[in-house]
């Protein structure tokens, strides 16, 4: 009986939240740090509106590249421009490609978009790398070393087989 009384009889310890309080303090602030810079690295990107019919002036121009296991299709939709780069990784040649999106958007200033078709094994670099390439690339003149904007607005799809139209 008497053990029963001298618990009873004792205050109630409190509860020490002091190092529970200063992990807080500091983990607050690094997870509202690391969450702003965590969305500077998302790269946004667009799906295809679905296809409708109306009175609209199409665009002069609608990229349209299509990622094979080893060539890259560069395709206008509303006229007849085709042109295929090999593609081999790491080893590939980029200049002829850049040389072609900077001259088309030399031509067609206010276009923005492209439409990036994707055959079901391109690995996730390949798609990375021609994002990457479509988006931007440096020009040179004399010292002066500057990076152009291309098209940066960019929609990916379903390749069709060889031969065939893409789907998005």
């Amino acid at each position: 009986m008497r053990l029963i009384r001298r618990r009873s009889q004792r205050e109630a310890e409190e509860l020490n939240i002091t190092s529970f309080m200063n992990l807080m303090v500091i983990l607050v602030p690094f997870l509202l740090i690391t969450a702003v810079f965590s969305r500077m690295a998302i790269l946004e990107i667009s799906i295809p509106p679905a296809s409708t019919q109306s009175s609209e002036k199409r665009p002069d121009l609608q990229l349209e590249i299509t990622l094979r296991g080893d060539t890259l299709e560069l395709r206008d939709r509303s006229s007849d421009l085709h042109r295929s780069f090999p593609y081999a990784g790491e080893k590939t040649d980029w200049r002829q490609f850049s040389d072609l999106l900077l001259e088309l958007k030399r031509n067609f200033p206010e276009i923005e978009t492209v439409t990036l078709l994707l055959e079901p094994d391109v690995d996730y670099q390949t798609l990375i790398s021609v994002m990457d390439r479509v988006r931007s690339t440096t020009v040179t003149a004399g010292l002066a070393v500057d990076t152009v904007e291309l098209f940066p607005v960019i929609s990916i799809g379903d390749a069709a087989p060889a031969g065939g139209r893409g789907t998005q």
